[in-house]
């Protein structure tokens, strides 16, 4: 079964309460098999709409990582996000090597 890859292109717009979520996303992103490849960091905007901070995480596949989403753990996590941030979400099937 192919992975997937989780990404978020994210506006802050209240720190504090974002990094309540960013907190307690992460366990439970990774109780569903998921792993980071960026968090923030360095990036170059080439097109469309820039958001200072990408997150890229990689799941066994792309139902484990839309399980993780709905799971009760993120829905918490993500309560903190909602009003503190602009976020597009997308997950996406990796190609197979």
């Amino acid at each position: 079964m192919p992975t997937a890859l989780w990404i978020a292109q994210v506006h802050v717009t209240d720190a504090e309460a974002y990094g309540k979520y960013a907190k307690a996303a992460g366990p439970a992103i990774a109780a569903h098999g998921g792993v980071f490849l960026a968090r923030g960091g360095r990036y170059v905007q080439l097109e469309g709409n820039d958001r200072a901070r990408n997150v890229v995480a990689r799941f066994p596949s792309v139902e484990a990582a839309v399980e993780c989403y709905n799971s009760p753990e993120y829905q918490a996590a993500l309560s903190h996000a909602k009003g503190a941030s602009v976020r597009d979400l997308v997950v996406v099937e990796e190609v197979g090597a």
